[in-house]
């Protein structure tokens, strides 16, 4: 363990943390922590284009600073780093594009994970423990490294009061009043990570006829067709969530009662917005990448020899999705409604 002092010596800090949503949000808890141990921190943060509304508004981090991967250089980014001239970089990310920028960062202390002989870009190395601990576990060991202490570990997703007011209208105009409401994501990054349409609809049909509760389909860049089939197919009412920005999809979301997501992005979400959440998982582990917190649960098709493959393209039909029975996931929401009430 490294003097936690070190981190006191410094005045600037730039976290690194690429890849989608998901990954991004369950990366908060190390901003919120270091914020903690070293208010007098300037804390800037550099993801990518597709996943910065995660946390610009984030009252722990000066600037977010964003990267295009079709677009922007690697040259240019390595040049508004070098511009920032920060004191440290943690690299939560660590492949060959970060671990560059961190080397070249002009930072005396330069923090990542040595993946793939990349250690050459840092003069500290956090143990990997990717394939042990959850996501939340294994950025947080950044700060355990300096034995800096983890006040909390819930990812945090900034709302701000335009977006609850756009929620908040949305709801009126629905006339909802005060009832129970289900936020449904059928979405995911990978078609693989997917439940089926009719799969979705079947289990709205069954919460319907269990508890008369209405169920909103969310969707997202690419995903409104999916979303327009699942509510055709549906026998129960249902409502299709508006055309919205990620924070006003995150207001949304914190005015449902209970949220069922696919592993993708808006699941992360709800968790972190402290709505109850069932995730739906196959190819990716929930026991590193599950919905965040007590108050949630996940299911999956113990039954598959070939879980947690990771594979976004499946050589054998997708069963870890398809096999995944409407009845199993039913029960595990059951369940979920009752540990919550």
């Amino acid at each position: 363990m490294k003097k936690n002092l070190f981190l006191q010596n410094i005045s600037s800090v730039l976290i690194i943390k690429f890849g989608g949503i998901g990954d991004v949000l369950l990366s908060t808890p190390v901003v919120e922590n270091l914020n903690s141990f070293s208010p007098h921190l300037f804390i800037d943060l550099l993801t990518e284009r597709s996943a910065a509304d995660v946390v610009v508004g984030n009252r722990s981090i000066r600037n977010v600073l964003s990267f295009r991967k079709k677009t922007d250089s690697a040259y240019s980014l390595i040049q508004t780093v070098r511009r920032q001239k920060y004191d440290a970089v943690i690299d939560l990310y660590s492949n060959p594009r970060t671990a560059l920028v961190t080397k070249l960062s002009g930072a005396k202390f330069r923090i990542g994970f040595p993946f793939r002989g990349r250690g050459y870009a840092y003069n500290y190395h956090i143990p990997p423990r990717g394939g042990e601990v959850h996501n939340v576990d294994f950025n947080l060991d950044a700060l355990r490294l300096f034995g800096i202490p983890i006040r909390t570990a819930d990812p945090f997703f900034p709302v701000s009061d335009a977006d609850k007011s756009f929620a908040d209208e949305w709801f009126r105009q629905q006339k909802f009043g005060g009832e129970t409401i289900i936020g449904m994501n059928p979405s995911g990054g990978w078609y693989t990570k997917r439940w089926g349409k009719q799969s979705f609809a079947s289990l709205a049909d069954a919460i319907h006829d269990w508890k008369r509760w209405k169920v909103i389909i969310f969707w997202g860049p690419g995903e409104y067709d999916d979303a327009v089939e699942i509510l055709k197919i549906m026998k129960a009412p249902g409502i299709l969530a508006p055309k919205s920005t990620l924070p006003q999809m995150a207001a949304l979301i914190g005015k449902t009662s209970y949220f069922i997501s696919n592993d993708a992005g808006p699941m992360h979400i709800a968790a972190a917005v402290g709505i109850p959440t069932l995730g739906i998982y196959g190819p990716t582990s929930p026991h590193l990448q599950g919905p965040y917190g007590k108050k949630n649960l996940w299911v999956r098709n113990e039954e598959i020899d070939c879980l947690e493959c990771n594979l976004t393209q499946c050589p054998i039909g997708n069963i870890c999705m398809t096999d995944l029975n409407v009845e199993s996931v039913f029960v595990s929401f059951k369940k979920l409604v009752t540990m919550n009430q």
